[in-house]
């Protein structure tokens, strides 16, 4: 087995959680990484759509920005913004969202706007952009961030993107259907309780104690009964990821194991 980077385990866990045949809303980086590789490795039939409008994307290198002209070529349609969030989010289409941000907490609720009072930020960030619709929408949502309790608080300081909100039913109360399915950091990887909504530990990676997955988060975290080791990424898989997907190290630079 050649070593391997954190980063490179991620993206194999989160290629792995998608299907043949789904119909995946594609982000830059490593949901762009692991979409790609699935694509690749066991699932030649997913339907990858970029915000740009690229719908049905066949792209033969990886695309460095939701605009790269590598996306049009052999699409399905290429059709304006409007037209990906109007005729596919909100149409049901869409049956995986990949989604990060600067906070995550223990109901899956995303803050990528501001760190600190909405009114006195500490930090100022990007914003949604269309990651609320992707959450509100999506039949399921794939959420990747560092594991710390700088990252993973127990409560959010603004809810960008809604995952269970406070949890229980209250996400189906307002009418929203889906929600984040999975959780993936780099210590460990999350599910979410289907009474409670709040995250459960599933996995550890390789390498990381419980002990440090609960000193870097925000509050009491659960874990599941059993608790095994994260599926490794397999040789091939490193390979496609560095010789195919990222040669450059664009994405994932450090190529310590």
């Amino acid at each position: 087995m050649p070593e391997y980077t954190t980063s490179e385990l991620m993206v194999s866990r989160a290629a792995k959680e998608l299907k043949n045949g789904d119909v995946v809303f594609v982000g830059i980086g490593v949901p762009s990484l692991a979409v790609n590789l699935a694509y690749r490795m066991h699932a030649p039939g997913l339907c990858m759509i970029y915000e740009s409008g690229a719908v049905g994307c066949v792209p033969t290198r990886l695309p460095i920005s939701i605009g790269d002209p590598c996306l049009v070529t052999g699409s399905l349609a290429v059709v304006p913004m409007l037209d990906v969030f109007n005729l596919y989010l909100q149409n049901g289409k869409i049956d995986v969202g990949f989604l990060g941000g600067a906070q995550v907490d223990r109901f899956g609720n995303i803050n990528s706007t501001v760190i600190g009072d909405y009114r006195k930020p500490k930090v100022r960030l990007p914003g949604s952009g269309g990651a609320c619709e992707i959450a509100a929408l999506a039949k399921r949502v794939v959420i990747t961030i560092a594991n710390s309790k700088r990252t993973l608080p127990e409560k959010v300081d603004f809810v960008t993107s809604p995952g269970y909100l406070r949890g229980g039913r209250q996400r189906e109360a307002l009418g929203l259907k889906g929600g984040p399915e999975l959780v993936i950091t780099d210590m460990g990887v999350y599910r979410f309780d289907p009474e409670t909504r709040e995250m459960v530990l599933v996995s550890i990676h390789p390498g990381i104690t419980l002990q440090q997955i609960k000193e870097n988060t925000g509050w009491e975290v659960k874990v599941a009964p059993a608790l095994p080791e994260t599926t490794l990424p397999t040789p091939e898989e490193i390979r496609i990821i560095r010789e195919e997907l990222d040669p450059q190290g664009i994405f994932l630079r450090s190529r310590a194991g």
